[in-house]
């Protein structure tokens, strides 16, 4: 029986979360670190993007034990709440660094950055629980698309109530978010309960490893879920890089100013709800295969014009439609993913497979960010940017050697 109350609550925590990634790892934070933090504009974007890396290597060591402990404590909703207040106070303690204090601000980010991404692992595993076969896709799609409003939202209020010329201001904003965090992921908390009978028993960290080692094991009894989980560490990593230095690139490469990055990040988040909600849809008619495939197909495109745009005598408006059009396919191909993995999962691993879900979409997702800092430092970031497009390629062709039987 569908439930509204928690398809709603669900639905909001991505409301909640997404003006972390919008605003923190994307467009204002990180461009702020990189200009006003940092000494030198090429080394503040290689250690931002070291500073993805490490991110994604712990979050890749830890996510499958989170989400094996979960299964076996039945306490989802207590990790969720823990990590989202640990993520949202590290976040609004973003607003104390000053000028050369880049490692202190870089611990900061990674803790909250790490604690956002093990939220996902229980945020998601609850997909299956709430929702059924004919409408997991639509419900995948209104969260990603919901979660885009909440990024346009808080977009659009950042812009009116602070002046994004104004460092004071700007460092406000890590606060901000931390609170809209707290705030938003409030009905998720109160209408999800754990189970009556859970309890952290002697065992259950032993049970946790036993169930990961056991899994290892037999995975080559779930090949599409394998080959599925391969062909996502490419292109996800990809969608990792140009979601951690998106903006750095519109303000360093392309001299867009806070107030530009902030009204290309509204208009990115509406083209992405717009995006989610009509590919949902999509989903639940042709399967996540074809609107997978598509993005990525898409997102090679926008990547490629983001690459000639500086070479041209209209840089920005290139890179508006660049971002427009990542915008369109980014909510669908990770709601797809996830509608995806929700379909493959086995029922009595939800949490933990969702756990290798993140471990997969974060174990390589280092290289990325790491290669695109790399790269910049001894060329540009124009030449980096082919990191992307490479990774979307690989991604591509992987994902499209999987047989439909059982997806579509």
């Amino acid at each position: 029986m569908i439930n509204k109350n928690k398809i709603i609550s669900w639905s909001l925590y991505d409301f909640a979360s997404q003006p972390f990634s919008t605003i923190i790892v994307t467009f204002v934070f990180s461009s702020f670190f990189t200009k006003h933090i940092a000494y030198d504009e090429k080394i503040g974007t290689q250690m931002w993007s070291n500073a993805i890396a490490i991110s994604a290597v712990i979050v890749a060591v830890v996510s499958p034990f989170f989400g094996a402990i979960a299964d076996n404590t039945g306490r989802k909703k207590l990790f969720l709440v823990i990590f989202t207040m640990v993520s949202s106070s590290f976040t609004c303690m973003l607003y104390t660094p000053e000028k050369g204090e880049v490692y202190f601000a870089l611990i900061l980010f990674i803790i909250a950055n790490v604690s956002f991404e093990i939220c996902t692992i229980f945020y998601n595993s609850y997909l299956p629980e709430i929702t059924n076969s004919k409408n997991r896709g639509t419900v995948s799609g209104f969260a990603w698309g919901l979660g885009y409003l909440g990024g346009i939202l808080s977009l659009f209020l950042l812009q009116f109530f602070l002046d994004l010329e104004n460092t004071y201001d700007i460092k406000l904003s890590n606060i901000y978010v931390g609170i809209w965090f707290i705030i938003f992921s409030i009905p998720l908390c109160l209408i999800f309960k754990d189970s009556k009978k859970a309890r952290v028993q002697k065992d259950s960290l032993k049970n946790s490893y036993l169930s990961i080692k056991n899994t290892i094991k037999t995975i080559s009894d779930y090949k599409i879920i394998l080959r599925f989980l391969i062909a996502r560490l490419f292109y996800n990593d990809a969608l990792i890089t140009i979601f951690g230095l998106g903006g750095i690139y519109a303000v360093t490469t392309l001299d867009f100013n806070f107030n530009e990055v902030v009204s290309l990040a509204i208009v990115l988040n509406i083209a992405a709800g717009i995006g989610a909600f009509i590919f949902g849809f999509f989903e639940d008619k042709y399967g996540p295969k074809k609107i997978i495939i598509i993005s990525i197909w898409v997102l090679i495109i926008a990547t490629l014009i983001a690459f000639i745009a500086p070479q041209t005598n209209y840089p920005k408006k290139l890179f508006w439609l660049s971002g427009i059009l990542i915008g369109l396919m980014a909510g669908p191909n990770q709601s797809s993913s996830r509608s995806l993995m929700s379909i493959l999962v086995p029922e009595d691993k939800k949490s933990q497979f969702f756990g290798f879900y993140s471990l997969t979409g974060k174990i390589t997702s280092f290289i990325g960010p790491l290669l695109f800092g790399i790269i910049t430092f001894y060329f540009n970031q124009q030449i980096a940017l082919w990191v992307v497009i490479i990774l979307f390629s690989i991604g591509l062709f992987l994902f499209s050697k999987i047989e439909t039987k059982n997806i579509d």
